[in-house]
């Protein structure tokens, strides 16, 4: 891979599943820059190729064509068509060759350079699939390399082919030739409407016209009479091969593959995958597996090595090295009482407590995208399918949720690619609640202060979060707004791998730093926030900087005690866990800065257990369980609620959303406090009697008959015209 003569850009694209980001990271390792795709809050990863920074790469959305259907498909498109990269690295699963070549076939046709990368050589090979390289590459017309994205095999051939077709003057790919009907019909729509496009344009152009592409005929501003000039072309045809438009290109495509591949591939079966999927996708086993496989992750996150990561990085780290020490310096330099307060007990112990977590979201994160390379997460989402069908969600669903686990923000975004707007518009309310990264410090908070840093309580939250999705899905379902059945869930299983070690670390460090610069952005400006407003009040008749016990007197005292009323049916109605709550609005590590802030984290003379200590004064098990369920299932942090703005494009929606999740939220939490008080024997009461009712009108919700809205509106209807 030596040095180009000038830089140039090429394109990754590839189905999903394919090993197109495997790949990707294992030629630009650290190299990596995200930011957004041009007008859509996407993430756009780019890169430059280890040891040659003038080779820029772009890892496009995984697609399974270039129809339009999805937005990752528009977005590769537009990228394709109006950036107009150097090359294309086209990547396909050397497993299920019939299937990949199909987009393979439409990138050809856009007259950019192109290299064929067969993925995946060694496992193919160990299955019995047998395939003639050179003979498909001459079929085709593309130069193809085979490669193994996990092993990082033969890469460096790919990108010495890769950037020669980049460097080299652009030629228009050979094309397969369609039957000759559709060869006239394109001809003549090329001859009378694009002939004024670079001819490597004319044949997307046709192809999408023919198949009555109404985005592409807009762009193109073609007058109508030309439009209907063309169209009769296209009826002309439909009639000679009895099909619509669009299904005669796709059956001429895959009858071209079919042709080329029984030439030069004979595939083998999967034999390991298909006898772990006879287990991991058993009827009956399945969801136990995937229950087991998530403790055994939150266990060992929360429990076992994070927990000893994080005790390290709190006591000794923070607690012995770094807080005293700095404490220690700025007394010796006579430094301000109040600018000592702000960095000592304000930044470094509000986001410091936020950081000593790191350890814990990390071999999270590692677990967590390990099972996602391995392929196991596409069996969850597979498997989840049969239960959500019948709350009225598909699979679709899971898969924002699975992102979900990560940060609620791109699990938002990832609705964008279920077509159902009822699907779409219930996966955005319901996707916050399962437990984002973001929430996994306050979980390990409270695990560690009183229940001895169990993982059941990591693990209990997350699948809180799943039957807070099942629950809202029963009930939801049954309203005007979301009745109807669910969309079908259609999903290519890729074959079970093991995972790059760079790939997993790159992704892993890639969530880890999204973390970490929310903590000096976000977190930060909220810490500042907090600790002035906890630490500056009216004491003696004038404003000041007030003592650790004086806090009670503080502009946020005053703040969080004119509504912690509202919670104390929940059991925590005093205004520190109500502001700490509301904190979280901004980001939900903020939460365990101002338990820091509030629950003596920053005096620097404490030890851990003391800070435990301070924490299990102000709380009970029972009132820390409550104050764990609301955190969890009310309304998420300002970004994702952005988010949910953005996709919903309404506020009436997203008002309603977050004022679901919250109120959702609310109840849960003092269902669980009110009858908990029943059960530690201290005897019914009112709110018990509530927290009763609600379980009832709740059950009643869930078990209810479906209403007949249709039947209903067409009674509506019908008196209205009598």
């Amino acid at each position: 891979m030596g040095n180009t003569s000038r830089s140039v850009t090429i394109a990754v694209a590839g189905n999903p599943n394919s090993g197109k980001t495997t790949l990707f990271n294992a030629l630009t390792g650290s190299n990596q820059y995200v930011g957004n795709w041009p007008g859509v809050t996407v993430e756009k990863k780019e890169g430059r190729l280890i040891g040659n920074p003038d080779v820029i790469l772009v890892d496009l959305p995984g697609i399974y064509s270039l129809s339009i259907n999805s937005l990752e498909e528009k977005l590769a498109r537009d990228y394709l068509l109006k950036s107009n990269p150097d090359a294309i690295i086209n990547i396909v699963d050397g497993t299920n060759l019939e299937r990949n070549l199909y987009l393979t076939t439409q990138l050809a046709e856009l007259g950019i350079p192109m290299v064929l990368a067969i993925n995946m050589i060694d496992e193919f090979k160990k299955s019995g699939t047998t395939i003639d390289s050179a003979a498909l590459g001459k079929a085709i017309g593309l130069p193809v390399v085979e490669v193994s994205a996990l092993r990082e095999t033969q890469i460096n051939d790919l990108m010495r082919v890769a950037t020669e077709l980049a460097q080299n003057e652009r030629k228009v790919p050979p094309l397969h030739r369609f039957s000759g009907g559709v060869e006239h019909a394109l001809g003549h729509i090329e001859e009378v409407a694009l002939h004024n496009l670079p001819e490597q344009k004319q044949r997307w152009y046709a192809v999408k016209l023919f198949e009555r592409n109404e985005l592409m005929g807009a762009e193109l501003g073609l007058p109508e009479a030309l439009i209907n000039h063309i169209e009769q072309d296209i009826k002309l045809c439909e009639m000679e091969y009895d099909d619509d438009s669009y299904g005669i290109i796709a059956t001429e495509r895959y009858d071209f593959i079919t042709e080329i591949l029984k030439k030069v591939y004979v595939r083998g079966e999967h034999l390991n995958s298909n006898r772990i999927d006879r287990v991991v996708t058993n009827r009956w086993l399945a969801l136990p597996i995937f229950a087991m496989l998530m403790f055994i992750v939150y266990y060992i996150s929360v429990s076992t090595i994070g927990a000893k990561m994080t005790s390290w990085t709190n006591e000794v780290l923070f607690g012995e090295l770094i807080l005293p020490r700095v404490n220690a310096s700025l007394e010796q330099w006579n430094v301000a009482r109040w600018l000592q307060g702000l960095l000592v007990d304000g930044i470094l112990a509000g986001v410091g407590s936020v950081l000593s977590f790191l350890p814990q979201m990390s071999v999270l994160f590692l677990f967590l995208t390990m099972m996602e390379y391995s392929g196991y997460m596409a069996r969850v989402a597979f498997i989840m399918d049969r239960m959500f069908r019948k709350f009225g969600l598909s699979g679709n669903s899971f898969i924002p949720m699975l992102i979900g686990s990560g940060c609620s923000v791109p699990a938002i975004m990832a609705t964008r690619t279920i077509e159902s707007e009822k699907d779409r518009r219930m996966t955005v309310i319901t996707t916050s609640f399962i437990p984002c990264g973001a929430k996994l410090p306050v979980i390990s908070m409270i695990a560690g202060a009183f229940f001895g840093e169990k993982g059941w309580v990591a693990f209990g939250a997350y699948f809180l979060g799943i039957m807070a999705v099942v629950i809202s899905g029963l009930i939801l379902k049954k309203t005007p707004m979301f009745q109807g059945e669910p969309q079908p869930f259609v999903m290519e299983l890729p074959t079970y791998r093991w995972p790059s070690l760079k790939s997993v670390i790159t992704t892993t460090w890639d969530r880890i730093s999204s973390f970490v610069k929310k903590a000096g952005t976000v977190i930060l400006l909220a810490t500042i926030f907090l600790w002035f407003t906890t630490f500056f009040g009216w004491a003696d008749g004038s404003f000041q900087m007030l003592e650790a016990g004086q806090i009670d007197q503080s502009i946020m005292a005053a703040i969080g005690n004119s509504f912690a009323w509202i919670f104390k049916p929940l059991g925590w109605g005093e205004w520190r866990p109500v502001v700490a709550a509301v904190s979280g609005l901004l980001a939900k590590e903020t939460i365990v800065s101002s338990f820091g802030i509030f629950y003596g984290f920053a005096e620097v003379t404490k030890s851990g257990q003391e800070i435990w200590a301070s924490m299990r004064a102000a709380f009970t098990p029972l009132t820390s369980v409550s104050f764990l369920i609301f955190v969890l299932l009310s309304a998420p942090c300002i970004a994702a609620i952005g988010a949910i703005r953005r996709e919903m494009n309404s506020w009436k929606w997203t008002t309603f959303a977050v004022g679901y999740m919250t109120c959702f939220g609310y109840i849960v939490a003092f269902i669980v406090y009110q009858i908990g008080i029943l059960g530690q024997g201290k005897g019914f009461s009112l709110g018990t009697a509530m927290a009763l009712m609600l379980v009832v009108a709740i059950l009643w919700l869930i078990f209810r008959p479906e209403p007949d809205y249709t039947n209903n509106l067409k009674r509506v209807r019908a008196s209205a015209k009598g």
